[in-house]
C-alpha cells in the first residue's frame, strides 16, 4: 500500500508518524501548493492520502487511479468532494473529539490574560516601573474576578460544555445563544441574541460556521454588548467580522477580544486587527488552540487507526 502525506506540517515535525512506515511505502511533503499536490499525487498514484488543507475535488482524485481513501487529520472535511469521492467508492475518514481538552484549555489562556492584565503588569514590572514604586503592589489597571460574572457561549457542543464547566466551577453564570435555535437538556439559560449579547460579560464563540454564524458578531452585536465584554473567538474566523471588531476596540464598544481565528489564514497584512497593538485590548493567536502535543498525537494516533482498520475492511470514522 502507498500512502501520500501532503501537508505534513500541519500537524507538526514534532509528532512522531513512524509506525505509519508499518502500514506501507509513505511518501511525505510538509507542504503542497496546489499545484505541487496534483502533480505529486499523480506522480506516486497512492492508495491512500492524508490532508488537512489539501483540497480534494475532482480533479486532485482523479489524478490518482488507485486511490481508495482519503484520511483527513482533521474533523471537517469541507476540502474534499465528498459526492465525487462516494461516487468513485473512496473511503473519506475523519477524527473528531481530538482537541478538546486543548482548546477549552486555550479559552481560558485567553480570557484570563486578558481579563487578569497580565500584559499590562508584566510590562509594569519588566520595565523598571515596579523597582520605583514605594509600596509593595500596584493597582492602576482594574482587573475583575470571574466569580459572579456571566459567561456567554456561541455553540454549546462538546468543546462548549468543556467551557461552561470550568466557568461554573469558577463561579460564573453560563448562558449560551443557539444559532439553530435548539434548547438544550443542560443546566445553563438559552437566550435569545440580543439579550445574550447584553447580559454577557465574557463571551466565547465555539460554533461551527454556516450561514446562521457567518458574520454574526458585527457592528450591529458590538453596539448592544456591555463596554466592559471580553470576546474571545476560538470557532471560525468568518464568525466574527474582523473590521467591525476593529472599530469596536478602538471606540471602546468592548473591552477586549481575544482570538484564535480570523476571517482569512494567515492572517492578511491589510487586516485592520493589526492596527491594535496593544495586548490589554488584542490577542491573536495563530489557529493554534487545538494545538498542543497531546492533541496532535491524539489526531495522528486516530488516523493511523482509521487506515489501519481500513486495511482490514472495517469502516472507521468514515464519512463516506
Amino acid at each position: 500500500m502507498k500512502i501520500l502525506m501532503l501537508d505534513s506540517s500541519t500537524y507538526g515535525e514534532d509528532v512522531n508518524v513512524d509506525k505509519f512506515y508499518g502500514l506501507g511505502e509513505v511518501k511525505s511533503y510538509q507542504t503542497s501548493t496546489r499545484q505541487e499536490a496534483l502533480e505529486r499525487t499523480a506522480e506516486f498514484n497512492p492508495d491512500v492520502v492524508i490532508i488537512n488543507k489539501i483540497v480534494a475535488d475532482k480533479e486532485f482524485i482523479d489524478c490518482a487511479p488507485a486511490l481508495k481513501m482519503i484520511a483527513e487529520t482533521a474533523t471537517g472535511y469541507n476540502n474534499i468532494d465528498i459526492n465525487y469521492a462516494k461516487e468513485k467508492n473512496i473511503r473519506v475518514a475523519n477524527v473528531a473529539g481530538y482537541s478538546t481538552d486543548s482548546v477549552v484549555q486555550h479559552t481560558f489562556a485567553l480570557g484570563l490574560y486578558l481579563i487578569e492584565k497580565m500584559n499590562y503588569y508584566d510590562n509594569y514590572v519588566k520595565s523598571g516601573e515596579y523597582a520605583e514604586c514605594p509600596i509593595f503592589s500596584h493597582f492602576s489597571n482594574v482587573f475583575h474576578e470571574l466569580s459572579g460574572k456571566t459567561w456567554g457561549i456561541v455553540g454549546l457542543g462538546t468543546i462548549g460544555k468543556g467551557v461552561a464547566k470550568i466557568a461554573s466551577d469558577f463561579g460564573c453564570k453560563v448562558i449560551y445563544y443557539s444559532a439553530s435555535g435548539k434548547t438544550q437538556d443542560v443546566p445553563y439559560e438559552r437566550e435569545e441574541f440580543d439579550e445574550f449579547l447584553k447580559k454577557s460579560d465574557i463571551i466565547s464563540i465555539h460554533a461551527p460556521l454556516n450561514d446562521k454564524t457567518n458574520n454574526l458578531f458585527n457592528k450591529e452585536a458590538f453596539d448592544k454588548m456591555k463596554t466592559s465584554a471580553v470576546l474571545l473567538n476560538l470557532g471560525r474566523g468568518p464568525i466574527v467580522n474582523d473590521a467591525d471588531l476593529t472599530e469596536a476596540l478602538e471606540q471602546g464598544k468592548i473591552a477586549a477580544a481575544g482570538l484564535d481565528v480570523l476571517g482569512k489564514e494567515p492572517i492578511e497584512k491589510d487586516n485592520p486587527l493589526l492596527r491594535i497593538k496593544d495586548s490589554t485590548k488584542l490577542v491573536i493567536t495563530p489557529h493554534v488552540a487545538w494545538g498542543t502535543v497531546e492533541a496532535r498525537t491524539r489526531l495522528m494516533d486516530e488516523v493511523y487507526e482509521n487506515i489501519a482498520a481500513f486495511t482490514k475492511g472495517e469502516a472507521r470514522n468514515a464519512v463516506v
